[in-house]
């Protein structure tokens, strides 16, 4: 079972919880148990200082995760960390990209799930692995492959 928390700080059109949920489900199906975690929808503003905060990077981007550091005597408990999603960056990135909206949101959170679970693409061989579990992951939603033509 998936406990989401789900903050929408944004006035943008966004995905319906029960969507946000499937993608997360599908994502994390591989993690035996219960996991928790929070996704908050973004704007601009809020989604460019955070990735000025945690990343050094003055823009907005897409997604940003941040896996829990639960102390090693708590382990076992189901929380994961938290997602945020910057609305505006994902609606213009899927025009950009020429990709079906439904299918960008599919893909970053999937992407940010990941993340939490401990995929990375920091270097060709951890990126390979990340991208063709996203590829699998997606196709069985029936979207395209995310990378192709990159």
């Amino acid at each position: 079972m998936i406990e989401l928390d789900l903050q929408n700080a944004t006035g943008g059109a966004v995905p319906d919880e029960a969507d946000l949920r499937r993608w997360c489900e599908l994502a994390l199906r591989q993690r035996q148990g219960d996991s928790e975690l929070t996704i908050r929808l973004v704007d601009e503003d809020e989604g460019r200082e955070l990735n000025r905060t945690w990343r050094q990077k003055d823009y907005a981007t897409n997604v940003l995760s941040f896996p829990a550091d639960v102390p090693e005597e708590l382990l076992d408990i189901p929380l994961l960390g938290d997602l945020v999603i910057c609305v505006p960056v994902v609606e213009r990135e899927a025009v950009e990209q020429g990709k079906a909206l439904q299918a960008h949101w599919a893909h970053l959170v999937i992407h940010g799930c990941l993340h939490l679970l401990g995929y990375d693409h920091i270097d060709d061989e951890e990126a390979e692995e990340m991208e063709s579990l996203e590829r699998q992951l997606l196709a069985e939603l029936g979207h395209p492959d995310p990378y192709a033509g990159e």
